[in-house]
């Protein structure tokens, strides 16, 4: 009798551990469009986006390379905002409204130095002193004080530029690079006078949120006036993400209770919306952000909507209509993933939108791991497509200007892939897809080299800091720490997704020192005393988010936390 009770216990135990388990598993969240992208993008290759960074550090910032007609990087000794010298890369090749000859050498963009400067520090490059020169203090000048705004902007003022042709004032020319100053100084901090900066942003940010007061619906915000402007360009209200986040970032390096309660006001902005009003690339660090809150600070944020408003993009007529993320065939070749138009002649992605999308929603799932096996599909279709945009990387009958691909030291891509050409190129007509550029419809006089996007390809560090192959083909590792900034202490942190329909034995790689490998979603060890190298296995269709704890370590509960040695190792 005691045997049979023995077993009973057995049993009763086997099956309330198997329901704790079952329960403790975050039920993953799929977006339509996601869910409707292919398991297996074809024809696959992955590419080494950490070589390709580093590749393209080297030889742009590299005096001695030239392009048909000029170097790729030159110096500005015009001294806007601070008295120093700055630097400028070109937007694309050969762009005729830069250099150090033209304009007096004054016209470049910071989406283009600030991204340089970002992708070489999140794969390893220390960009305070490359060859004697300390790229992170020069680009102090965009911080336009001397027109009164007080932020980062994409010129080192609106006079330099209205010499390069000039745009309408566009509110995430203005936002976007905000965020990436934020990146630069957490990827390389010390350098002086940057603190002083990213403390007056913060201050103008949340004056500028504060006047607002809940109403985005502008065009663009005078942060000298602190008034909210309307032009024929769409409204942007995706810049309160943009706010959001910069303003959270302050938060977690001055724990100034105002910033905290700047970045609620702008997401509480964002997530009123009806509708998507998704315009370049802002919307997504809502998304993050609003993860964040909800996991660090105990918020209640719909995550779900912001991302659903990414990928299906903005469909009012009065916003940027069509812009969100393309899920397609074209021609032979699936083009899922990419950021840009989705109505625009059939379809038309951009490489740089792509790259900066990984930025916010890979770590996001760290902080809202129900998404892990949705940003792990949708990683593995945009790296796939993303290499299209390199002209080695797609055959020469799908590009407009295969015949200078040379230039490019396959460092450079063109700037867009489009669905059908539209333009008079007998050869491409029929052609899908085709890698092209806007560059020569800028202003006249621009080269067809302009095709080539500089500040594109400058924003590839993002790939390169995230992806790794594993053993198994399509199965990706991706870094959930690499671009969450201004994030408190964590132990490596990889998503896995498995889009095979038999479980994967995947290989992992660590330091001399044992560690235990910790599923976040499953809420379970999965694999012990791993030194050098082991493995685990990744369940058919499914994903698994990583850490690496060290070994033998004890896990405690602290409200929606679950923490190794006081870090946290998974929420939810």
């Amino acid at each position: 009798m005691k045997k049979y009770r023995n077993i009973s216990i057995i049993l009763l135990f086997v099956v309330v551990a198997s329901c704790r388990n079952h329960s403790d598993t975050i039920v993953q969240e799929m977006p339509e469009k996601v869910e409707q992208m292919p398991e297996h993008p074809l024809p696959y290759h992955m590419i080494d986006w950490k070589e390709k960074a580093n590749n393209f550090d080297d030889i742009v910032f590299s005096q001695t390379h030239v392009t048909e007609g000029s170097s790729l990087i030159w110096f500005d000794d015009a001294k806007r905002n601070f008295d120093q010298r700055t630097f400028g890369i070109y937007t694309v090749i050969d762009d005729v409204r830069q250099g150090p000859d033209v304009n007096n050498g004054e016209f470049h963009e910071a989406i283009n130095t600030l991204g340089a400067l970002m992708s070489a520090g999140l794969v390893g490059i220390d960009k305070r002193d490359q060859h004697g020169v300390n790229y992170v203090k020069m680009v102090q000048n965009y911080f336009n004080r001397d027109n009164g705004w007080n932020i980062m902007m994409n010129n080192t003022c609106e006079e330099v530029a209205l010499l390069g042709g000039g745009y309408g004032r566009d509110w995430w020319y203005d936002v976007f690079p905000n965020v990436l100053y934020y990146a630069v100084c957490d990827l390389f901090p010390g350098v002086d006078r940057a603190d002083s900066l990213r403390h007056i942003i913060a201050e103008q940010f949340f004056n500028a949120d504060s006047v607002l007061n809940g109403n985005y619906n502008y065009t663009y915000f005078d942060y000298s006036t602190m008034e909210g402007k309307v032009s024929e360009i769409p409204h942007q209200q995706d810049a309160a993400a943009g706010h959001a986040w910069v303003l959270y970032s302050a938060y977690m390096s001055y724990g100034d209770p105002r910033y905290l309660a700047g970045a609620r006001s702008a997401l509480d902005a964002l997530t009123e919306l009806e509708e998507s009003r998704f315009y370049e690339i802002l919307m997504p660090f809502g998304a993050y952000t609003a993860a964040r809150l909800n996991a660090e600070q105990g918020d209640q944020y719909d995550v779900g909507k912001i991302i659903n408003w990414t990928f299906e993009g903005c469909t009012s007529e009065d916003g940027r209509n069509g812009w969100g993320v393309i899920n397609d065939r074209w021609g032979e070749y699936d083009v899922s993933g990419m950021v840009g138009n989705i109505i625009q002649e059939g379809g038309y992605g951009f490489l740089m939108n792509t790259f900066d999308l990984a930025w916010p929603l890979v770590p996001m799932v760290r902080y809202e791991p129900a998404y892990a096996k949705a940003i792990g599909k949708w990683m593995l279709n945009a790296a796939n497509t993303a290499r299209l945009f390199y002209p080695y990387e797609i055959p020469d009958k799908n590009q407009w200007l295969p015949e200078k691909k040379a230039v490019t030291r396959n460092v450079i891509a063109y700037e867009g892939l489009k669905k059908t050409d539209v333009y008079d190129k007998p050869e491409l007509r029929g052609v899908s897809p085709v890698a092209l550029g806007d560059g020569p419809n800028w202003v006249v006089g621009q080269p067809p080299i302009s095709m080539f996007s500089i500040y594109g390809s400058a924003h590839a560090g993002i790939f390169g800091s995230i992806i790794r192959e594993t053993n198994v083909e399509q199965v990706l590792q991706l870094n959930c720490l690499a671009t969450d900034f201004y994030s408190g202490p964590a132990y490596p942190t990889y998503l896995y997704y498995n889009p095979y329909g038999e479980d994967k034995k995947i290989e992992f790689f660590s330091g001399p020192d044992p560690v235990d490998l910790y599923d976040a979603i499953g809420h379970k060890t999965v694999s012990e005393y791993l030194a050098g190298s082991g493995s685990f296995v990744l369940p058919a269709g499914e994903a698994m988010l990583i850490v690496a704890i060290p070994s033998g370590s004890l896990t405690e509960k602290a409200g929606n936390k679950t923490m190794v040695n006081g870090i946290v190792i998974a929420y939810r």
